[in-house]
C-alpha cells in the first residue's frame, strides 16, 4: 500500500473522467435493493479524496471516510469544507480498523482491495470490516479483474495530460502472482513555464473470485449479488471491474 505522497496532488485532475456522481447514485441503489438495518451511518473504506464520501453524504447518509493516506484526507478535507456537508474522516491502515461503533453499510470502491497486496491483508480487511458491522449490514466493494491485470494494464504504459500535468504511467505485470508494479511520473506545469517533476510508485494484485467469496464466507459475511462493470448484470468472462455485495452475518463480536 502507498502513501500516495505525490498522486495526491493530481489524483483528482487525473480522475475528472470518472462520473462520481454517477458511481454514488449505483452504490445508492444497490444499498437500496439490499438494505436491512435501521440506521443509516456509511463508512467509505479508503475514500482518497472524499469524492464518492461527498456524493453519499449528498444522499443522506451519515459519512465516515477512512484512508491511510494523510495527502489524500488532506484533499477530502478541503472539499468538506467547501461543501459544508458534516463528514468524518480518519486516517486509518483499513487492515487495522477501528470505529467508535457499528456501521450499517460499507462500501470500498475504486480498485481499492486490489491494493492490498496478499490475501491474508484482503482477511484483516474483510474481519475489521465485519467486526465493525451491524448484524445486516452491507458491505459492498469493487475489484479489478484477473482480466483486466493480464489483458488491460499487463505491461502497458499510458499518458495523461491536462492544463497542468502530464502523467506517465508504466506497468510491470508479474504473471506468476498477477501482481502490477505502477510507476508514475509527474511533470507538472509552473509559473514560470517550466516543468517540475515527481514520482509515486505502487502495487495492485489482481484476486479469483473463488478467493474472494471464500473470504467473505469465512470473515461472516454471505454474499448476495455480484454485478460485472458497474450494471446489474452477472460478470462477463471479460469484465474488467466486478461489484461485491456482502451481508454480515456474524460479526464475531458477543450477542447480549
Amino acid at each position: 500500500m502507498s502513501g500516495y505522497s505525490a498522486f495526491a496532488r493530481y489524483y483528482d485532475e487525473l480522475t475528472a473522467n470518472i462520473d462520481y456522481k454517477k458511481r454514488g447514485e449505483y452504490f445508492h441503489e444497490i444499498i437500496r435493493r439490499f438494505k436491512t438495518t435501521k440506521e443509516n451511518i456509511l463508512l467509505d473504506l479508503a475514500c482518497g479524496t472524499g469524492s464518492i464520501s461527498e456524493v453519499m453524504a449528498g444522499l443522506g447518509y451519515d459519512v465516515i471516510g477512512v484512508d491511510s493516506s494523510d495527502e489524500m484526507l488532506g484533499m477530502a478535507i478541503e472539499k468538506k469544507f467547501d461543501s459544508g456537508l458534516n463528514i468524518q474522516y480518519l486516517c486509518q491502515d483499513m487492515r487495522k480498523l477501528d470505529m467508535f461503533g457499528t456501521i450499517d453499510v460499507t462500501i470500498c470502491a475504486l480498485d481499492s482491495i486490489n491494493h492490498l497486496s496478499s490475501l491474508d491483508d484482503v482477511r484483516k480487511v474483510f474481519e475489521r470490516t465485519a467486526f465493525f458491522s451491524e448484524i445486516g449490514g452491507l458491505f459492498i466493494f469493487d475489484v479489478n479483474t484477473l482480466y483486466k491485470h493480464r489483458r488491460i494494464l499487463a505491461d502497458n504504459t499510458f499518458t495523461y495530460e491536462t492544463e497542468h500535468v502530464y502523467c506517465v504511467w508504466e506497468n510491470t505485470l508479474n504473471p506468476a502472482t498477477d501482481e502490477i508494479k505502477m510507476n508514475l511520473e509527474f511533470f507538472e506545469l509552473e509559473e514560470n513555464g517550466l516543468y517540475s517533476r515527481s514520482s509515486d510508485s505502487f502495487s495492485e494484485k489482481a484476486y479469483s473470485e473463488a478467493d474472494l467469496e471464500k473470504l467473505l464466507a469465512e470473515t461472516g459475511f454471505e454474499l448476495v449479488a455480484k454485478y460485472g462493470d458497474d450494471t446489474y448484470e452477472s460478470p462477463a468472462e471479460d469484465a474488467q471491474r466486478i461489484i461485491y455485495v456482502a451481508r454480515c452475518k456474524n460479526n464475531g463480536q458477543t450477542q447480549i
